[in-house]
Order: structure tokens, then sequence, then C-alpha cells
């Protein structure tokens, strides 16, 4: 299905479940907290840092969208719409105890050399625009897989800076459209391609340090 169809037929979805939210539908609620509850509670954590305290602001965000679905003008996804409202109160916190660099520092403070753009597939790319066009030859699909490798990639993801980890989360991890994300994180096209670039980036650099044995 072509993507503009996807995307009418996501906005219907959401304005259906918007009504069911408004109307006080239990199931309807339920149904989205079991869809969305553990991606939020993994981007909350990358904020701060700890499962309890994600759980925490998680809870507290379901409560303001019960308390404010009724002002939900369907402007974005409805996803992207709860995501900015716990990207905020996960920010705030992480500010407050000093765990982050706020987000409107979205585009400063990384001047890190990145990969050549060639390595990635252009945005005319239909299916995998934005990704990388290929892994280097030594790296065997075993490895790759191996729990200890993906406990890399994770830790990798984990020591990013903030600002490019929010990025690459929803981007890579969560599967998030480049709309989303800059949706929920209210930055423009062109931060959030140049934070992915730069996330993607050192991700890459760590994992093949790894899998090549040039761990530090």
């Amino acid at each position: 299905m072509p993507a503009a169809a996807l995307q009418v037929q996501a906005l219907k979805e959401d304005s259906a479940l918007v009504q069911a939210l408004c109307a006080g539908d239990e199931r309807a609620f339920l149904g989205l907290v079991e869809r969305l509850h553990a991606p939020m509670v993994r981007f909350a954590r990358g904020f701060l840092g700890s499962e309890a305290a994600a759980e925490d602001v998680v809870q507290d965000t379901w409560a303001v969208v019960l308390e404010s679905i009724h002002r939900f003008e369907g402007r974005s996804a409805l996803r992207s719409w709860i995501f900015s409202i716990l990207a905020n109160r996960a920010r705030t916190l992480a500010t407050r105890e000093n765990r982050v660099v706020p987000l409107s520092s979205l585009a400063a403070g990384d001047d890190s050399p990145a990969v050549d753009a060639a390595e990635f597939h252009p945005d005319s790319h239909q299916r995998w625009a934005g990704h990388w066009a290929s892994f280097p030859e030594p790296w065997p699909e075993q490895q790759l897989l191996a729990q200890e490798t993906l406990g890399h990639l994770g830790a990798a993801i984990g020591r990013l800076p903030e600002t490019q980890r929010a990025v690459i989360q929803l981007r890579d991890v969560e599967g998030w459209s480049a709309r989303e994300v800059c949706e929920s994180l209210r930055v423009s096209e062109g931060n959030q391609r140049v934070l992915l670039h730069r996330a993607r980036s050192r991700v890459r650099r760590e994992l093949a340090r790894h899998i090549e044995g040039r761990d530090p």
C-alpha cells in the first residue's frame, strides 16, 4: 500500500481511537497501553537511566493522556502526541536531576566526525532510505546476533548524547518514520537527519571495534 494511503488509514484509525477514549472506553485505553507502554518505558529510560524512574514517568504520562485526550486535535499521529508528552515530562525530570542536556540544544554540541553520507542509502531509496547501505564483510551474521554483541549495541546507544539517543531510539529501535520523530521531539527534518546520522555513525564505530576485536 502506498505511503499516502497508509497515512490516511492511520489517521482514520487514530480518529476512531480518540473518539473511543473520549467516550471512556476502557478496552480501547487498555489496548493502547498494551501497544505503547513497553516502547514508552524504553524511551524514558534513555533519559532517566533507571527502570523505576522510567515506569513512574510513563505512568504520569498515561494520566496526562487521559486528562487531555479531549484536546487532541489530530495535527500529528496519536502515538507522536503521546510520546511528545512523555518526552517533555522525562526531559523535565531528567534536567531537574542534572541527568541530561535539554532537548532545546538538539542541533548543537556534537561536532565529532561522522561516517561519509555515501555509506547510507539515499532518501530516494524506496525501502531503506537513511539506513546503512552494507555491513563490513568481516562481520559474520552469527556474531552480529550473539547476545554479547546485542549487549554492546545497546550499551553503545546508551552512551550516545541524549539528543542523538532519543532520535535513534525512535527511528532504529522502535521503527518510527522521520515524520513521527519530528512530531514527537519537536525538531525539524534537517535536525532529525543530522542527529540520526551522527548517532548511527557512533554506534557503528563502536560495534566495529567490538566485532573486529578492537575493544578498548
